[in-house]
């Protein structure tokens, strides 16, 4: 069993941030990720709201986090996935597809999930039409009818995207107004080849091999509309990834949130938890940079136990 300091689940920005700091205090310090480093943020066509750089896509972004943490020495493990955790003793066992590590901290920035709608259809053409990325999957659609559903930041970014690519792009919101930043808002309502349905569910995806067509239905009017469209791109939101950590006794809320202090500490000694699988209500890249800082210095207090490190 390989045995480190500390053990980072998951490579995201909080991840990736924490090990930063992480490897500068001098833990040896491994980072696992069951993908490829960069998380969701690596999925945002475009970050303007990133302090220091005016615009950049969100794979370039975490590209030069991932470069950094590894220049600094973090170890990351890509296309490893954690299968249990085991957090009850003063050595932490992290198990996972390929071995076991022991470590004195563990650090859970896990991050979040897609949210599905549960609409009849789409378990049954996802991938062959309907999406939950739009920068993974929008150039498949280049010069085709598409929608996107669901009214937040990122819905307003994945439809912002798609009209630079799709014919005709659709946008279905439950409610009459967007739940998102003011300027991005503005920009797409201002794209000729976008077309907003206020107070509109999704209710149904039907097609034969591929999505074919979308049935929406306004509930305030009643009116069903049945419309052609060759791809669904799926934006309601996300749910985190804590069951592991549920399963291993860290508190969580009742949305399934990791419940963490200023300090970033769980109810479980030695454990931590940073970014969008924490309770925090905001789920920006800049918050998540912060509580991976803060993680990760809590971390090395826990474990080298300097004089002025207060419990």
């Amino acid at each position: 069993m390989e045995d480190w300091e500390l053990i980072i689940v998951g490579a995201g920005v909080a991840g990736l941030t924490a090990g930063i700091y992480a490897v500068r205090s001098g833990l040896k310090t491994l980072i696992l990720e069951e993908k490829i480093a960069g998380g969701a943020a690596a999925d945002a066509p475009t970050i303007e709201n990133y302090p220091g750089f005016e615009r950049i896509s969100g794979l370039e972004l975490m590209q030069k986090i991932a470069a950094q943490c590894r220049k600094l020495g973090a170890e990351i493990h890509e296309f490893e996935k954690v299968t249990s955790l085991n957090l009850k003793g003063e050595e932490k066992i992290v198990e996972t597809t390929k071995a076991s590590y022991k470590a004195k901290a563990v650090i859970i920035a896990s991050g979040t999930g897609h949210t599905e709608l549960g609409v009849p259809g789409e378990r049954e053409f996802r991938g062959r039409g309907v999406s939950y990325c739009g920068i993974c999957d929008g150039p498949l659609f280049k010069g085709k009818r598409v929608l996107v559903v669901g009214g937040g930041n990122s819905a307003v970014a994945t439809a912002l995207y798609l009209a630079d690519l799709a014919s005709e792009v659709k946008v279905a919101h439950r409610r009459d107004t967007f739940r998102a930043e003011e300027i991005r808002v503005k920009t797409l309502l201002e794209k000729p080849n976008v077309e907003v349905f206020w107070n509109t569910e999704l209710k149904e995806i039907k097609g034969e091999k591929l999505v074919s067509t979308a049935v929406l239905f306004n509930p305030k009017t009643g009116t069903v509309t049945e419309l052609p469209v060759d791809g669904i791109f799926i934006q309601v939101g996300e749910k985190p990834n804590s069951e592991l950590a549920q399963n291993a006794g860290v508190a969580v809320d009742e949305h399934g949130y990791i419940i963490v202090d200023t300090r970033q500490r769980t109810n479980v000694p030695g454990v931590y938890a940073a970014g969008d699988v924490t309770n925090h209500p905001v789920k920006q890249i800049g918050t998540a940079v912060g509580q991976g800082i803060t993680a990760a210095l809590e971390a090395y207090g826990f474990i080298r136990r300097p004089y002025y490190f207060k419990h």
